[in-house]
């Protein structure tokens, strides 16, 4: 599953933990990591910043589990409470 579908589901997914609104905004970053990826400026490492669009507590998920999970609907509803 593409991270742009992850992302996605997100988005629809989340409810804050801080305030119990539904909905977020999603924001990408990646980063290199240690060693050669770095002095070659490889971004291996992608995270998805998930913030609350009511007061903006925000939860950083790692794209590369989220987009490899063969259950991602299942996996969403265990970190969201569903």
């Amino acid at each position: 599953m593409g991270s742009k579908k992850v992302e996605g589901m997100l988005e629809k997914s989340f409810v804050c933990a801080k305030c119990d609104h539904q909905g977020a905004r999603v924001e990408r970053l990646a980063m290199s990591g240690t060693g050669i990826s770095r002095l070659m400026e490889l971004q291996a490492h992608r995270y998805a910043f998930v913030s609350c669009r009511n007061c903006g507590f925000t939860e950083v998920y790692d794209l590369k589990t989220l987009a490899g999970a063969d259950h991602l609907g299942t996996l969403l509803e265990i970190i969201f409470h569903d």
